[in-house]
């Protein structure tokens, strides 16, 4: 058991199912312990070539080793996919230039394939792409603009797997007063168009005060530079905000802010982010990331916690080291990123575990005290950090290309134009779990889970529990509740200074997200990636007016998200082949004519895509005689085709065909988005046919006056890994942003930072 350290069964089963070495055959060959003395003996190897001698370099090994073993600090995922590795990618973040030429749009491509192999997520500016309709000189066409080429990056990206187990994320960026700008705004009204890539408006502060003054404002034309048209900036504004309450895209980056702020000027601006938009980036830059984990850096002072300042400047500034490390010892998917990463040495250091700190502290999320904590905690981060890389000039060099930089202009010789970053840790959050997500809201207080053999386990917010035990409230019937979607709001037996502090995301007025998004943004270097929640009864002019106060805020960036805009996104319904019917009619079998009245038994099985009703009728002499299927509203393509499912079944029944026979043909069918029922797994919904069919059959009973009993409710019950799911879609709902289930592990999928995340197994899509 030691080699587990202290990670938690979920961080195990993510660990295991992502991160830790495997064969070709995929069997794991490596524990927890031995992943992290990887990691940590890559980075302190690097001490080497600065002049370090071997009792150095075994004592940052061990340091290194102790801050991610004691789950204080974990870097991004590529470092602990990769680091020690032939493949030895470390970065997540890239952003590739796109010029307004075939060889460069396709070179792109290519760069992008080669990054997305290699684990990392990638970002674009299409504001260089000439409007679509305009003239190409020289072939005398006509150009197809940014969409059409953002359709074929996103063909690309579905063809190649990042680090061989996922699709990669992208990030598609156009600047407001691009001639095309409407097209790209309603570009993902469709659900699942373009669907490997987040998109956001490069919106500019010009823009931003001709909408606050209902002025119109130039598009212009990226190849001449000239104004080719005007639009209302307030029209414009209004369809941003409408497509966001649609289905939370697009997102929204203040470019100006973000140049305002760029350390390296001279070496131009920045036009895009990574996909989640937390790093800005110059062209083929990459970043990388890392996150404290602030759940432990708290001390217990006489019954009650304090943040442990020590221990957070501590870590901060070993965790410093280990990023600026990360740069030296990254082998770099293509020569461009290499040398323009080399040249600024930005790192990205953040922060993970927020809520919960909040929650051990007392300190509702919703409140000033919280938003003067979080500057507090993000200025010890910044200047800390900010100390260590000076001290890493001096022993080091300043980054290359400090001549010139805002550094430079301040007198301050640093290692590294960039320090700080907070972005999203869905993955690595588990891994250092329990803990929350970044600087998000808890999205629940508890939760269940399944784990493999249909094992359902109960998982609690380390803070809430710990609470509630103390206030001696605490009760398995309780925490089982609150997993099935009952909000403490609610409950009489939960005390109301424990409501106040225990708000779920959406029980938290969207203005405190934007509040708290400003406040870690104000000692953030680069951005701060968050999802601003609003609840499914919002309208539009609410995300505006959130808008605009990220705006007068100082925000670089946001993702709004209306909980339950969107649809199920991970489920795809391919398209059947057409069924010949060109047998000739004298080998046609008709069936048996169907009675005026029959009766028979309904099943409810809990499906991937969402509750599941077979209704299974017998004749008078108890046999099996038609099925009726139904799921969602009547038109639906889910709803048509299980409806035509249950007419062939029912034509094979009253054809003659046996129950066991049409069983198996359906059992075992395959789609995206399984489930899991009383510990079967439920591969599709032509496999919850088969399962209810199977029950009914060992049950009837077959030429007796008695049809045969209501089925026992075995496949009714909702199964544990999908309560939050159905919770989501009832009158209980207090579970923030399920879109969904995980196409791995049947787990409910949330929508978090433009991205969809599993919390059970660590899939992620963004």
């Amino acid at each position: 058991m030691e080699d587990y350290l202290q990670f938690s069964s979920n961080a195990r089963l993510v660990l295991n199912k992502r991160y830790l070495t495997k064969n070709s055959k995929g069997k794991v060959m490596e524990t927890p312990r031995e992943l992290v003395e990887r990691v940590a003996k890559t980075m302190s190897t690097v001490e080497r070539r600065y002049g370090a001698t071997r009792e150095t370099i075994l004592s940052y090994q061990q340091k290194f080793f102790d801050m991610i073993a004691n789950l204080e600090f974990m870097p991004n995922s590529p470092t602990l996919m990769n680091a020690g590795k032939e493949l030895g990618q470390l970065s997540a973040c890239f952003v590739i230039p796109v010029e307004d030429s075939m060889d460069s749009i396709f070179d792109a491509i290519k760069s992008t394939a080669l990054v997305h192999k290699t684990g990392g997520g990638t970002g674009f500016s299409f504001s260089r792409l000439r409007q679509s309709q305009s003239m190409v000189q020289s072939t005398g066409g006509v150009a197809s603009g940014p969409i059409s080429f953002m359709k074929v990056f996103d063909a690309a990206t579905q063809a190649v797997k990042q680090g061989g187990t996922r699709r990669g994320a992208n990030m598609g960026i156009l600047r407001i007063d691009h001639p095309d700008i409407i097209e790209f705004i309603r570009c993902k009204e469709t659900e699942g168009a373009i669907s490997n890539f987040n998109i956001s408006i490069a919106i500019t502060d010009d823009f931003m005060e001709k909408v606050l003054n209902n002025e119109n404002y130039d598009l212009i034309d990226p190849h001449t530079k000239e104004p080719v048209k005007q639009l209302n900036a307030k029209e414009v504004f209004d369809i941003i905000a409408e497509c966001a309450y649609k289905n939370g895209e697009p997102g929204i980056v203040f470019i100006d802010k973000i140049n305002k702020d760029n350390p390296t000027p001279h070496l131009g601006d920045v036009e895009s982010t990574n996909p989640c938009g937390e790093q800005p980036l110059l062209p083929f830059e990459s970043c990388n990331l890392g996150s404290i984990n602030l759940t432990v850096m708290l001390k217990d002072v006489a019954g009650s916690y304090e943040v442990d300042w020590d221990k957070l400047k501590r870590v901060t500034a070993l965790a410093t080291r280990f990023l600026d490390n990360v740069i030296d010892a990254n082998k770099f998917p293509i020569p461009q990123i290499k040398e323009n990463t080399l040249r600024t040495r930005k790192i990205g250091l953040g922060i993970m575990g927020w809520a919960t700190m909040l929650g051990f502290l007392g300190i509702p999320y919703q409140s000033q005290e919280a938003i003067d904590l979080a500057k507090k905690i993000m200025s010890v981060i910044r200047e800390t950090g900010k100390d260590v890389s000076i001290e890493l000039a001096k022993e080091r060099g300043v980054f290359p290309s400090w001549k010139g930089s805002l550094w430079e202009k301040q007198g301050i010789k640093i290692r590294n134009a960039t320090i700080t970053t907070i972005a999203p840790t869905g993955t690595i959050s588990i891994i250092a779990g329990p803990t929350s997500s970044g600087i998000e809201p808890n999205f629940a207080l508890c939760y269940f889970r399944n784990v493999l053999d249909g094992e359902k386990l109960l998982e609690i917010d380390p803070s809430f529990e710990a609470v509630a035990r103390k206030g001696k409230f605490y009760s398995q019937d309780l925490m089982r509740r609150i997993a099935e979607g009952e909000s403490i709001q609610q409950m009489d037996e939960i005390p109301a200074e424990v409501k106040k502090v225990f708000k779920t995301a959406l029980e938290i007025d969207p203005i405190w997200h934007i509040k708290m998004q400003a406040a870690f943004q104000e000692y953030t270097d680069n951005a701060v990636s968050k999802t601003i929640n609003l609840p499914n009864k919002a309208v539009a002019d609410d995300i505006k007016e959130i808008y605009m106060l990220s705006y007068k805020l100082g925000c670089k960036g946001l993702t709004i998200y209306r909980d339950g805009s969107r649809k199920i996104q991970v489920l795809t319904v391919d398209k059947k082949e057409e069924v010949s019917s060109d047998k000739p009619k004298e080998r046609q079998k008709f069936p048996k004519t169907r009675p005026e009245i029959i009766t028979g038994t309904t099943t409810k099985v809990s499906t991937g895509c969402g509750n599941l009703y077979v209704t299974v009728n017998h004749d008078q002499d108890g046999r099996f005689f038609e099925v009726f299927t139904q799921m969602g509203k009547a038109g639906g393509c889910a709803a048509s085709q299980l409806e035509a499912v249950g007419r062939l079944i029912s034509l094979a029944l009253r054809g003659g065909i046996e129950m066991k026979v049409i069983v198996e043909q359906l059992k075992g069918i395959r789609c995206p988005s399984p489930s899991w029922a009383n510990g079967k797994k439920i591969f599709s919904c032509a496999d919850a046919i088969s399962r209810a069919l199977e029950k009914c059959g060992s049950l009837a009973v077959v030429k007796t006056e008695k049809i045969a009993p209501p089925v026992e409710p075995e496949l009714e019950v909702v199964e544990a890994s999908k309560s939050l799911v159905m919770a989501a879609v009832t009158k209980k709902r207090v579970f923030s942003n399920i879109v969904g289930v995980c196409p791995d592990c049947g787990f409910a999928l949330r929508h978090q930072e433009g991205c969809l995340l599993c919390d059970a197994c660590g899939y992620s899509k963004c």
